[in-house]
């Protein structure tokens, strides 16, 4: 248990206790059939106060000793006061601290103590008056025990809803940071290993040259994996680990991997922020990742232009991966994703010649 909240615990105690005890005797002048404080009196305000001490540790000890205390105190004729509010304080307590059905079973059980003194005064007119207003002393904190407790467990249902979130939008990271690497070192691996089981019977030297592209590219694809995978790994270091200074490899990969590819640029180049920096390497490496994969014999151009406050990537090819309809599956869709997370637009589709893809990445 949180020591501060003991020690706020006995502030309140002690506050109760001193108003209690200093407004004891104005209160009894206004109720004239009252019995005056005396010592025994004053000693069962201080038992129902001290109570509150323990409201957080044992919160049904605490109604329990309050509700008994006030009860004595009352059967007693003392006049009624502050220390009322003893109780209420326990009805609060166990509403926050305990199941609603034992806590309302206890409230009613406090209830029927409380009032205890009113049976015992039926015959007149002013002790009936008095049940309504008893009976307050004990339903409102409960109402208002209730309406805490709610707003309480909403609020952890929200947080647990918004960890769950960032938990599901972290594994998609991953798994487009992966997808990206993998698939990229995949489709180049591939394509090359293709070339070589063609040239390997008669021209087994240039076979030579594309086993050497394959093992490049694996190791290139790997050592990109284990840097993004060290990235992901600590949460306190969220840098990319590609960005378009690494634009002029990545052709290299692909033209090894028998796909030409042209690069322009207009513009002054300059360092981008690292996200959006990201996420333009990213759009070029996945599309052309797909023409490695669906445009067939083809040639590629990549065009980035850099703008005031934004930067225009655009990956064209002259294959038939345009030809039919569109679909998009996990590389388009995540490109969108990527673009649209940073505040960019995203287009993909077939070109007069191929296939196109667009992505205007803002760089504040």
């Amino acid at each position: 248990m949180n020591w501060r909240a003991t020690l706020a615990d006995a502030v309140l105690a002690t506050a109760v206790a001193a108003l209690s005890a200093a407004t004891a005797v104005p209160i009894s002048n206004f109720q004239s059939d009252a019995t005056r404080v005396d010592a025994v009196g004053y000693a069962l305000m201080v038992v129902a106060c001290s109570a509150l001490v323990v409201r957080r540790i044992r919160p049904m000890w605490t109604l329990a000793i309050s509700t008994g205390a006030v009860s004595v105190y009352l059967l007693a004729g003392y006049p009624f006061g502050p220390v009322l509010l003893s109780v209420a304080i326990g009805v609060y307590s166990v509403v926050l601290a305990r199941p609603v059905r034992r806590a309302a079973l206890a409230a009613g059980a406090a209830l029927v103590v409380l009032l205890t003194h009113v049976v015992f005064s039926v015959g007149t007119a002013e002790a009936l008056a008095g049940l309504v207003p008893g009976s307050a002393w004990i339903v409102v904190p409960f109402a208002i025990g209730t309406v805490v407790r709610l707003n309480r467990q909403a609020v952890v249902r929200e947080r647990a809803a918004e960890a769950r979130r960032a938990a599901d939008d972290e594994r998609l990271r991953v798994a487009q940071e992966v997808h990206d690497v993998v698939g990229h070192g995949l489709a180049a691996i591939t394509m090359q290993a293709d070339i070589a089981l063609h040239l390997l019977p008669t021209k087994p030297e240039q076979a030579e040259t594309a086993l050497t592209a394959i093992s490049e590219t694996s190791r290139e694809a790997l050592e990109e994996l284990r840097a993004t995978l060290a990235v992901l790994r600590d949460s306190t270091e969220r840098a990319p680990t590609a960005g378009l200074a690494r634009l002029d490899a990545l052709t290299e990969r692909i033209a090894a991997s028998g796909t030409p590819v042209r690069t322009v640029v207009n513009g002054t180049a300059r360092p981008l922020p690292p996200s959006a920096d990201l996420v333009a390497y990213r759009v070029v490496q996945e599309s052309l990742t797909n023409v490695l994969r669906h445009a067939g014999p083809a040639t590629a151009t990549v065009r980035v232009d850099y703008g005031a406050d934004s930067v225009l990537i655009e990956v064209t090819d002259t294959g038939s991966g345009g030809a039919g309809p569109v679909d998009e599956g996990h590389g388009i869709a995540g490109m969108r994703e990527r673009v649209t997370a940073v505040g960019g637009s995203f287009d993909a589709g077939p070109d007069t010649r191929g296939f196109r893809v667009t992505a205007k990445i803002p760089t504040p």
